[in-house]
């Protein structure tokens, strides 16, 4: 299992979910995703369901699933991809429970290509959120490979104004960090969006852009100095503390193997950081899993408390082999 998110349902319930991962656990290996429902937050599971079966699909992954929860309408949405080429829509009206038939929206991302003809495509992963104007948001990527490749890549979004009846694609980020891919994104106080994105520039440090059109456009993306990029998904959050603006901070957990056994990008040394400022600093940081430990998504729940899903050790001379997803629950 791999490719953990987290997502609080508006009646209270806490999904989890993932990709499961046949054979060698490889990007491209044929995959179902799975679900497990707290209604409890967090302190009790249950079983993990197959709420999307590859086999239904045909070889290749069903991979990257992302939810949405829509406070307006009481539901929840997912959206995954198939084989890194099409990408489905399906959604839930009792808090994860039961989800109604797929549908294909790759059609939306047609508009991409006459700027970027990708040949990849992947939601997320992570989760998505919902605007205080109601829009539905969940970021996305593509690539121009037209092979298993995942480089050169761009981040982008998709967004929904009617509850999911409809899908558009914003803009894609401009091109002036490489490899662009992998994000995640809050809503700020002042209306505002920002995207958190893994990248490949030589700074190792995680890549910011911001929005100032409900994520339909985004400005030139900058480095964050404090944030150390190992080229993983990382996973962002507002939490209930108090920031700046007075809407909320901003959690952020990922990898911070810098000053660790291993060098660059190992997967290592599970970090969670707390912004005041809209990111603009990071003066809290805990270290939640010292150890191997890969993605990690972060959700709030009713009462307070946060939640992270994350990785746990690869398996031994398998390195992209993750034996569970490990939670962690914490004030």
């Amino acid at each position: 299992c791999r490719i953990p998110g987290r997502c609080g349902a508006p009646d209270g319930t806490v999904l989890a979910y993932c990709e499961a991962r046949r054979d060698r656990g490889s990007d491209w290996d044929d995959s179902d995703i799975l679900l497990q429902r707290s209604t409890d937050n967090g302190y009790t599971w249950g079983e993990a369901i197959a709420v999307v079966r590859g086999a239904d699909y045909g070889h290749g992954p069903v991979n990257n699933p992302v939810c949405l929860a829509d406070s307006v309408q009481g539901t929840v949405h997912l959206l995954y991809g198939h084989a890194y080429a099409r990408v489905f829509h399906c959604q839930s009206h009792d808090g994860g429970l039961t989800w109604s038939l797929p549908r294909e929206i790759t059609a939306t991302l047609a508009t991409l290509r006459e700027a970027y003809d990708w040949g990849v495509v992947a939601v997320g992963p992570g989760h998505g959120i919902q605007l205080a104007s109601g829009r539905l948001l969940s970021p996305i990527w593509v690539s121009t490979s037209h092979t298993r490749a995942h480089q050169p890549s761009r981040t982008g979004t998709l967004y929904s104004d009617d509850h999911g009846v409809t899908w558009l694609a914003g803009a894609l980020v401009p091109d002036t960090i490489p490899c662009c891919n992998e994000a995640e994104v809050v809503e700020l106080g002042d209306g505002r969006v920002l995207l958190n994105m893994r990248n490949h520039d030589i700074g190792w440090r995680r890549a910011v852009a911001l929005s100032f059109d409900g994520g339909e456009h985004w400005s030139v993306p900058q480095l964050a100095p404090e944030l150390y990029e190992p080229r993983r998904f990382a996973g962002l959050v507002r939490s209930r503390l108090p920031s700046s603006d007075g809407v909320g901070s901003l959690l952020f957990v990922n990898p911070d193997s810098r000053a660790v056994a291993g060098g660059p990008g190992a997967r290592c040394n599970l970090t969670v950081r707390l912004s005041y400022d809209n990111g603009g600093t990071w003066p809290v940081a805990r270290v939640l899993e010292p150890g191997p430990a890969g993605y990690a998504d972060l959700a709030m729940t009713v009462d307070g408390a946060v939640l992270c899903l994350y990785e746990g050790g690869p398996s031994e001379g398998r390195a992209y082999t993750i034996p569970a997803l490990t939670l962690a629950r914490f004030e």
